[in-house]
């Protein structure tokens, strides 16, 4: 029997996807990196939206080495496998997580997580999973809760621009699979599932053009790409940069 699970959870036994995820998607550890320079190191509040098994989370906590990260995922799972992990690391008393959906998050409506304020956000791998018009509204309210100054990144596959790209893309995904020793195939068949839950589905792709249009209408200034391979890319900005 197949076991549903939650978009964004990808592997029915959650101890898959640490290495599963490694396999399936090319230079994961490289864009982790990426996302994790491109925050300041003297950051004192950190937001890791869709915190997943903590591998973003755990980099942050190691380059800023006096910030609070506030871990947000809607996954009980998710979150307690990156909880003992925090903590095997020593960092328990600088990682704390709350369970939340980013629509509810981010809509005026929400009464049960207020979060203020904090001086950078990031995000892995999650807000694909948001149709269009959610994910401008999550970019408006990331925008809305950044200190003047502060910086949001987010790394996240995006919709090939012609059906030639999109063929290369997953070239080069059989490719790096092979190179790790397995397939695609072999890979995908640890995968669950997934239905939609809450405000997130199957993939929802766009385009990167797309994903910098809804910074700059959500208010972002000094929009980026700091880093792109083939169907992935980071990109965010600053609010309120001076």
């Amino acid at each position: 029997m197949t076991q549903t699970i939650y978009p964004g959870e990808v592997f029915t036994n959650t101890a898959d996807f640490d290495s599963g995820i490694r396999q399936l998607l090319p230079r994961y550890d490289e864009m982790l990196e990426a996302v994790t320079t491109c925050v300041p190191s003297n950051c004192q509040t950190v937001i890791d939206l869709g915190c997943g098994t903590g591998e973003l989370s755990l980099k942050i906590l190691q380059h800023c080495p006096e910030a609070q990260v506030l871990a947000v995922d809607y996954s009980p799972r998710m979150v307690e496998f990156a909880r003992a992990k925090v903590t095997g690391a020593g960092y328990s008393d600088r990682w704390h997580a709350i369970y939340g959906d980013f629509g509810d998050l981010a809509t005026p409506t929400q009464d049960k997580h207020t979060i203020q304020s904090t001086q950078a956000c990031v995000s892995s791998l999650a807000i694909h999973h948001l149709s269009d018009e959610m994910k401008l509204t999550l970019f408006q309210w990331i925008a809305s809760i950044l200190e003047p100054g502060g910086c949001f990144w987010n790394v996240d596959p995006v919709l090939p621009e012609t059906p030639q790209l999109a063929e290369v893309y997953k070239t080069v995904r059989e490719k790096w699979a092979a190179q790790q020793g397995t397939t695609l195939e072999a890979v995908r068949a640890k995968i669950g599932t997934s239905q939609p839950q809450g405000h997130s589905g199957q993939d929802r792709l766009a385009t990167l053009e797309a994903h910098l249009e809804m910074l700059k209408s959500a208010g972002f200034d000094a929009i980026a790409v700091p880093w792109k391979y083939y169907g992935f890319a980071i990109f965010g900005g600053y609010v309120g940069r001076r």
